[in-house]
């Protein structure tokens, strides 16, 4: 692992997060790309964030994103974001999140998923 800045991974980060902040403010009505689609992103978004940043093994970096995503969706059981302080409604409290959600460690490990088949799939096809 080195630090290494990827204009590439950067701009796709902004472009990502700009996504989620697309579905999180205007899309809310649209219950499936806001229950689980926004899930599933929100590692890839954590992938391209790192990856701006760190020249990494791609696997190590996954299984450590799946883990984090985990601990925090955990976290979120015992009530993590009012137990710091943070208010209903608060950027924070949104950020970590408020309720405990099974389909969310799925929406997790399937975003994880396409993030592997789809780095494995870019380096068959350079080969």
């Amino acid at each position: 692992m080195k630090l290494q800045f990827s204009l590439k991974y950067f701009l796709l980060t902004i472009f990502i997060f700009l996504v989620e902040v697309l579905i999180a403010t205007k899309l809310e009505h649209i219950f499936f790309v806001r229950a689980y689609l926004g899930d599933v992103i929100v590692v890839i978004l954590l992938y391209t964030f790192v990856k701006s940043f760190i020249h990494t093994n791609d696997q190590k970096l996954i299984l450590g994103i799946l883990i984090f995503s985990f601990m925090v969706e955990f976290a979120q059981y015992f009530n993590i974001a009012e137990r710091l302080g943070f208010r209903p409604g608060s950027l924070m409290y949104i950020v970590i999140g408020n309720s405990f959600s099974w389909i969310d460690i799925v929406c997790y490990g399937v975003g994880c998923l396409l993030l592997y088949f789809g780095i494995q799939m870019k380096k068959k096809s350079q080969k």
